[in-house]
């Protein structure tokens, strides 16, 4: 009988324990927009196009796992709504013609704004 006391404040004392121990720590999210995340160096974000240097060789294409993502044609097409930031792209590119940015902010709720078109001379 006194057992089935007991057990109900142990777990009270357990809860408050927690409630003290986090309740005095500082915030962990940040307030957005106002402030934002300092970056690492190796965050990818958006990738950015330079078209002076492109060769048209067509390799950033080819090594893109997401099939689709760039097209070359008689534009430079990159639909960001299926990039998955790997750099893939950007690492293979002989010229440097594509560049990472740390630009995250690409939410739209029109899908035709996530597609960058250049057109290449």
């Amino acid at each position: 009988m006194m057992y089935s006391f007991i057990k109900p404040l142990k777990e009270l004392a357990k809860g408050l324990y927690i409630v003290l121990k986090n309740g005095f720590k500082s915030d962990v999210t940040l307030m957005y927009p106002e402030k934002k995340k300092i970056l690492n160096d190796n965050f990818r974000g958006k990738i950015k196009y330079n078209k002076e240097k492109c060769i048209k060789c067509r390799l950033c294409q080819k090594v893109c796992p997401s099939k689709g993502t760039i097209t070359i044609d008689k534009e430079f097409i990159i639909d960001f709504s299926q990039c998955i930031f790997c750099a893939n792209c950007v690492e293979n590119c002989p010229k440097g013609a594509l560049q990472i940015t740390k630009e995250y902010e690409l939410a739209s709720k029109n899908k035709k704004d996530l597609i960058f078109k250049e057109e290449i001379n």
